[in-house]
C-alpha cells in the first residue's frame, strides 16, 4: 500500500499559527490551511486503512481546528494541532484510538478508555477486584510494555465506594481512565514510515482491547451481555 507521510508544512503552518492566533490572520490563510487540511485528512484516512487490517474501525472523525472557547478562560480562536479517532465496531469491540499532531514535539498517539460511564468504570473495577492476574500479565509483557509503558489518566486518591483500600488491585480499582499514551517527534512525524509505526503501535495494544471488550460484554460469571 502507498504510504502517505505527513506533509511538512503542518508544522510550518502550525508554529505561524501560534504567534498569530486570531480570526484576521486566519482568515487570510484559510486557503493555505484547507490545502495542509486536506493532506492530512489523506493521512488520518490512510491510517484508519492500515489499521482495518486488524480490526474492525467504524469510524474516523478529523477534529475542527475552531476552539470551544464559551467555558474556556483560554479565548485564542484556533488549534494549533490536528487531532483524529478511531472507533472500533460497537458494541462487541470496545476502546478507541487517537492520533494527535502538533508541533515543538508535542506530537502523540493515545489509546484505550477516556471517559468510561459510570456501568462500564464499575464492571472494569469489579472485574480487578474478583482478578487482576490476566490483566497484569498483559501490562507486563515486554513487548506491550516497551511500546505503551504503563497507565496514564486520573485516578482517584483512595479506593472507590464499596472497595477495600487495601486490595491487592487497589493500583488497579482506584482508577478512572485507562489510558496510554506514546510521544513522537517532529522528526518521527514527518518520517516516512511514521503512519506504519503509529499503526504498528495500535495493533500491540491488541490484547488489552481484547480482555477489556470481553470483560465489558460479559457479566461477572462470564455470561455474554450482547
Amino acid at each position: 500500500m502507498k504510504s502517505y507521510p505527513v506533509p511538512k508544512d503542518v508544522f510550518t503552518f502550525f508554529k505561524k499559527l501560534e504567534k498569530n492566533n486570531d480570526r484576521d490572520w486566519f482568515n487570510a490563510h484559510k486557503p493555505e490551511f484547507k490545502a495542509i487540511e486536506a493532506k492530512m485528512k489523506i493521512a488520518y484516512n490512510h491510517l484508519g486503512e492500515l489499521m482495518s487490517a486488524h480490526d474492525q474501525i467504524e469510524k474516523i472523525k478529523i477534529f475542527r481546528i475552531y476552539r470551544d472557547v464559551r467555558f474556556s478562560k483560554n479565548k485564542l480562536p484556533y488549534k494549533t494541532h490536528f487531532g483524529g479517532s478511531f472507533a472500533r465496531k460497537k458494541p462487541e469491540l470496545r476502546g478507541g484510538y487517537y492520533l494527535h499532531i502538533q508541533p515543538n514535539n508535542e506530537s502523540f498517539i493515545a489509546t484505550g478508555f477516556w471517559d468510561p460511564n459510570k456501568e462500564d468504570l464499575l464492571r472494569i473495577r469489579k472485574e480487578f477486584e474478583m482478578d487482576d492476574s490476566e490483566i497484569r500479565t498483559i501490562l507486563n509483557d515486554k513487548t506491550f510494555k516497551a511500546t505503551w509503558g504503563n497507565f496514564v489518566g486520573d485516578e482517584l486518591k483512595t479506593a472507590p465506594k464499596g472497595f477495600d483500600k487495601e486490595h491487592a488491585a487497589i493500583d488497579l480499582i482506584r482508577k478512572k481512565q485507562f489510558i496510554f499514551t506514546k510521544k513522537y517527534t517532529d522528526k518521527d512525524v514527518l518520517a516516512e514510515g511514521f503512519l506504519n509505526d503509529v499503526d504498528d503501535a495500535f495493533k500491540k495494544i491488541r490484547p488489552y482491547f481484547d480482555y477489556m471488550s470481553d470483560v465489558l460484554t460479559t457479566n461477572l460469571n462470564g455470561e455474554s451481555l450482547l
